[in-house]
């Protein structure tokens, strides 16, 4: 299990790490029922301190995209409600950077046509 983290990013670590498990989980890299590392050696693999991978894990669990076990460990919730979860992060960043742009100046009609570019981009339809 491979988490990057950007250490020059705006975003806490910690919230970096749940955005990481969160999009890994809703892309099946992680599968239903997986067990995480345990706080304390993923803290150790990625050079940061114990509680910034606890406070990471508490706001999985409390967000339902992991268990924790006591005695046990962390696990990916069986659920699956961790593609929702993503993308309505992915739509909050979404509405900011719009908002941003938009502010910025950029008109509505770019906003469309860069949409319909991605869209193109992938191969998938647009209304």
């Amino acid at each position: 299990m491979v988490f990057i983290l950007d250490q020059k990013s705006r975003y806490p670590i910690y919230e970096q790490l749940y955005q990481s498990v969160t999009r890994m989980a809703a892309l099946g890299a992680l599968e239903p029922e997986e067990q995480l590392p345990s706080v304390r050696a993923l803290a150790q693999d990625l050079g940061v301190n114990p509680n910034t991978v606890q406070k990471a894990y508490q706001m999985l669990e409390h967000d339902g995209v992991i268990v924790s076990i006591p005695g046990k460990g962390s696990f990916l919730s069986k659920e699956g409600n961790a593609g929702s979860l993503w993308r309505t992060q992915i739509l909050h960043k979404l509405h900011d950077d719009i908002s941003e742009a938009a502010d910025s100046g950029v008109e509505k009609s770019e906003l469309h046509t860069l949409v319909d570019v991605c869209y193109e981009e992938r191969g998938q339809k647009h209304d």
